[in-house]
């Protein structure tokens, strides 16, 4: 096991800097440092998801993506580390599809909502989101792994189906945009 934080605050980053897990020292505002913090904060929204009253199965299924998460981040912030492999994306696709095959088809966009546990989804799913674009934009020019990307894309949208899941199961249903609800 690495080492274990005895003190929390160092004082090495009121210059604005951090470290990385190789040691170098970045700007704590440098793509790679928020793209790594976005997955964390992803992580975090998971963790209010999963304080919501969920179905065991989802529950145990989103501990397990925590790990994943924190894996990510890892692999984020130690630079050509590799964390996230096509077998943790594939897992996904399986349980996405296990989720998605009893919905009914959409006809409609879905608005965030849908009973607490629903609108804790649709959060996360939306922080899954913005750190995948961000560790797009890290990838513009420096490296990053395609799996990791791959890996938050189609997490994202386990997140949506898991929001449809449990929008039915709280008995509030999906709230539906209702994009005829003005006329011209």
């Amino acid at each position: 096991m690495g080492n274990r934080l005895s003190k929390i605050y160092t004082r090495t980053g009121d210059d604005g800097s951090t470290g990385l897990g190789d040691g170098t020292r970045v700007a704590k505002d440098s793509a790679r440092v928020t793209a790594y913090g976005t997955v964390d904060e992803a992580n975090s929204a998971i963790g209010l998801l999963l304080a919501a009253d969920i179905d065991e199965g989802v529950r145990e299924l989103l501990t397990t993506v925590q790990h994943q998460l924190f894996d990510l981040g890892g692999e984020l912030c130690i630079p050509g580390h590799a964390a996230i492999f096509d077998a943790d994306i594939d897992a996904l696709e399986q349980h996405l599809d296990r989720y998605n095959e009893p919905l009914p088809p959409l006809k409609d966009f879905i608005l965030p909502g849908g009973g607490e546990a629903a609108a804790r989804c649709h959060l996360a799913r939306t922080v899954v989101r913005r750190a995948e674009r961000e560790a797009v934009t890290l990838s513009h020019h420096d490296s990053v792994r395609p799996e990791a990307i791959r890996y938050l894309n189609r997490l994202s949208d386990l997140l949506f189906v898991l929001a449809r899941v449990l929008a039915r199961a709280s008995g509030h249903g999906e709230v539906l945009w209702k994009h005829e609800r003005r006329k011209r």
